[in-house]
């Protein structure tokens, strides 16, 4: 059985989620020749409502790397609107206390016959 979540906030519009950024670009470094090391492609977007910064640089065109921007803070905003799901409580079976007392016992007896074996030696 498949469980979802519902979303609490739609998605919001990238036209809408513009106006509440402020949009930066600067010059991207890495590969990609006179596009990427001449002109400004790179792109941050910062969400003033949360203060999320996301940015893009993999692409050659400012208008793609805005796109991919807009699509991650989307999914950062959903992230953060999403609820987690509460942790349910376990017990360890019986068996297996069972055995963590027996591994336990077992060291235990370890660790007392050392104390002993030192002082026969000592005698």
């Amino acid at each position: 059985m498949e469980v979802r979540l519902k979303e609490s906030t739609p998605a919001p519009r990238p036209d809408r989620l513009l106006a509440e950024c402020d949009v930066e670009t600067y010059r991207g470094s890495g590969p990609g020749g006179q596009h990427r090391n001449r002109r400004d492609s790179a792109v941050r977007l910062t969400h003033r409502p949360t203060g999320i910064v996301v940015t893009a640089a993999e692409r050659r065109s400012q208008h793609q790397n805005k796109a991919v921007a807009l699509e991650r803070l989307a999914e950062k905003l959903a992230a953060r609107s999403r609820r987690r799901r509460p942790r349910v409580a376990t017990r360890p079976t019986k068996s297996a206390a069972e055995r963590r007392l027996q591994g336990k016992a077992r060291r235990a007896e370890v660790k007392s016959g050392r104390g002993s074996a030192r002082k026969n030696n000592a005698d």
